[in-house]
């Protein structure tokens, strides 16, 4: 219609010699035809079932399950005071002054554990903690792990009452997910950016726990430690690393494996790794299965005085799903000797699924163990 309307403009203009009264008929005949000629093929391809668009009918439902926010300011306000600053200074290799990075982190209790990323306080002497309310305090490192870039720390000194945060289930987290990263980048503390969940269960290349949640929600230097939240007000993530040669590209250590990490740092200090005695397939579940195929299980392990034997398939831990052979590998490898771990198991690989409580042992050394005899196969039916 526009570019007919244009075309006839064009016309009109070259030819003022015309009558206007027939150029004016001329337009509207042909608009009429164009018109007729648009009705008639909505109506072909309505009659088709197949219909070129769709638009919304006055009344329709919006999306199911959806409700855009209208404004975070009200999460926002409820969940920052468990946000802190971050300072550590410590020595660097070959460095005459001392080394001093910035970071940030999120209140666990009201007595003082704290949550960062191992990289902010790594070789730290000194460890200060900036709170909400405008206090500087002294902080101890309790536990740390450079594997999983997770550390625990502790407020010197007698403390209480402090606001802290809510965890939430990391597990549950969906692609297109709203959240919104709080954190210290380049010292402008307290700083809010909100984007989305862009992927989950991202292998970045920095160690056998890659697992991590991608958001497009804005991380600079200095957020690493922060808390990333659902729009619950729950931490379902540390944000921990971005991509230098990309934008609106993140990445948070999910909060369940951090929940996983936390009794092992505040015990031992370091990621003690328990030992359940079986070796696991990579390629094991068959073609849409999900789960862990046990290869090798160890004569006198945990796994083996549990019941366990080779060809069992492990669906969840502590009622976690286990996707494959690396999930499962990363849920029980953080976990310390002596955890009772609840493991969801299909024996032969198949059949009814079996609650198996498994408490993990230390490793002993490679020469002592012997692995169980492999079950014999299954004779063919007859036919």
């Amino acid at each position: 219609m526009h570019r007919l309307a244009a075309a006839l403009a064009l016309l009109t203009a070259l030819n003022a010699s015309a009558d206007a009264a027939d150029v004016e008929r001329w337009v509207r005949a042909r608009a009429t035809e164009h018109r007729a000629y648009l009705d008639q093929l909505s109506a072909r391809l309505t009659a088709e079932g197949t219909p070129l668009w769709r638009e919304r009918v006055p009344g329709e439902p919006p999306l199911p399950d959806f409700a855009p926010p209208s404004s975070l300011a009200p999460l926002i306000r409820a969940v920052r005071d468990g946000v802190v600053n971050i300072s550590a200074e410590g020595t660097s290799d070959g460095a005459e002054q001392p080394r001093r990075s910035l970071g940030s982190g999120f209140v666990l209790t009201p007595d003082g554990y704290l949550v960062t990323n191992n990289h902010v306080i790594e070789r730290a002497q000194n460890v200060r903690v900036a709170l909400s309310d405008g206090r500087e305090l002294n902080a101890d490192v309790v536990g740390k792990d450079s594997a999983t870039d997770v550390a625990l720390l502790k407020i010197r000194g007698a403390v209480k009452d402090l606001p802290f945060t809510r965890l939430g289930d990391s597990d549950r987290l969906q692609v297109g997910d709203w959240v919104v990263a709080i954190g210290n980048p380049f010292g402008l503390d307290h700083s809010v950016s909100h984007g989305m969940i862009s992927a989950k269960e991202r292998v970045i290349g920095v160690g056998a726990f890659d697992d991590f949640i991608q958001t497009d929600a804005l991380i600079n230097p200095g957020n690493s430690g922060g808390p990333l939240f659902n729009m619950r007000g729950e931490v379902v993530g540390v944000n921990t690393a971005i991509v230098s040669q990309g934008q609106g590209i993140g990445f948070a250590v999910p909060i369940n494996m951090v929940k996983d990490l936390l009794p092992n740092l505040l015990e031992n200090g370091r990621l003690a790794r328990g030992w359940l005695g079986i070796v696991v397939q990579e390629e094991g579940a068959a073609a849409g299965e999900k789960g862990a195929v046990v290869q090798t299980v160890f004569r006198a392990s945990p796994a083996a005085k549990a019941g366990m034997v080779p060809g069992d398939r492990v669906t969840a831990v502590n009622g976690h799903p286990v996707e494959g052979y690396l999930r499962f590998m990363r849920r029980v490898a953080i976990l310390a000797p002596g955890t009772v771990v609840r493991l969801t198991v299909q024996h032969g690989g198949g059949g009814k699924s079996q609650e198996l409580s498994v408490t993990l042992g230390e490793r002993p050394a490679p020469n002592s163990l012997e692995p169980m005899p492999q079950p014999p196969p299954k004779p063919a039916p007859r036919r």
